[in-house]
């Protein structure tokens, strides 16, 4: 039987552990919470998945090296900014034959590098042996078992296929490519993008609004894609176009829901005060800006939502900067 090691107990870490035990994987997870612990181990995670009880096969301890001990496959489910920390603490137990998956969906500030680079330079994994997930994944209704898919992205594709074939339950169907860049990139804007659709709501704008920022935003996306080696067609993918339009469109998407917030006139401390999980664009957007101005790729939404978060500008005046643009052909 494969085993697989999941480090991290929030709400996807813990979906993507049902989904895995569920395809006939024994899981372990590893959390930093002794209360979440307990949780998991008697059948569910009332802190972040209330109400849904998990698959057998899953267990879970606080000790890094009891949960990675024979993992065949390693799933990294922390915040993107702890992950450098995390690794530098227990990247160290993680077997050195393990597929390693990330699932998180940021890009390191200071650094500006993607969660696989980080991966690869703390914790010593080659590149081959790194899996990105990523797609139409809210966690909520994976754990509710509703029928979903996404991509699974390595260098070496039969890694991918691996743990692909170990996350195949009927609800959830994975496909593979090897485009790590763009699969990875995208799940990182698109949380950016969610918290500009979630402003304009907020502010009262309607679908047409909502439809513009989302359209453009695949399009800053993929344009900082293709300056970073990506396959363009990754962007109508699943992880690009699919994993966009629930995460800006759904009220179960963190971010659009930390927009929605800003855009009605709460500030950010506001926001962070009365959220229980992390809203990764509201932390990326900038390392996301900084990495588009080093390759010379213009970006006005995340520019715009940057200024928001970081600088204070009120969102209603986000507006105003994106529509008197001066105008452009649609495909420069």
């Amino acid at each position: 039987m494969t085993t697989a090691a999941v480090f991290g107990t929030g709400s996807w870490g813990t979906a993507y552990a049902a989904v895995l035990a569920d395809g006939g994987t024994d899981v372990r997870m590893w959390g930093r919470r002794q209360e979440v612990v307990d949780q998991v181990n008697a059948g569910s995670n009332e802190d972040y998945l209330p109400g849904i009880p998990l698959p057998q096969g899953i267990s879970a301890t606080t000790d890094p090296a009891e949960a990675a001990a024979g993992a065949d496959i390693v799933v990294l489910a922390v915040p993107s900014q702890t992950l450098r920390a995390n690794l530098t603490d227990w990247g160290s137990v993680i077997p050195s034959s393990a597929a390693v998956v990330s699932l998180m969906k940021g890009v390191e500030l200071g650094t500006t590098k993607r969660m696989s680079e980080v991966i690869a330079e703390v914790g010593g994994v080659a590149p081959e042996r790194i899996v990105v997930l990523s797609g139409p994944n809210l966690a909520k209704e994976i754990a509710q078992k509703q029928p979903a898919a996404s991509v699974a992205a390595c260098v070496d594709e039969s890694v991918a296929e691996l743990v692909a074939k170990a996350s195949n339950p009927p609800y959830f169907r994975p496909y593979t490519n090897t485009d790590v860049v763009g699969t990875e990139l995208s799940g990182a804007v698109k949380n950016v993008i969610a918290l500009a659709v979630g402003m304009a709501e907020g502010l009262g704008m309607g679908d047409n609004s909502k439809a513009s920022i989302i359209t453009r935003g695949l399009a800053e996306t993929t344009r900082l894609g293709m300056a970073l080696g990506a396959d363009q067609m990754t962007f109508a993918g699943l992880a690009g176009v699919g994993d966009l339009i629930a995460t800006c469109m759904s009220p179960l998407s963190r971010n659009r829901t930390f927009g929605l917030n800003l855009g009605r006139g709460m500030s950010v401390e506001e926001v962070v005060a009365v959220t229980k999980q992390t809203a990764e664009g509201v932390k990326s957007c900038e390392s996301i800006l900084q990495l588009a101005e080093d390759h010379g790729v213009r970006v006005p939404i995340i520019e715009q939502v940057a200024a928001v978060v970081h600088d204070g500008r009120a969102p209603k005046d986000v507006v105003g900067a994106l529509m008197l643009r001066e105008l452009k052909n649609e495909t420069d």
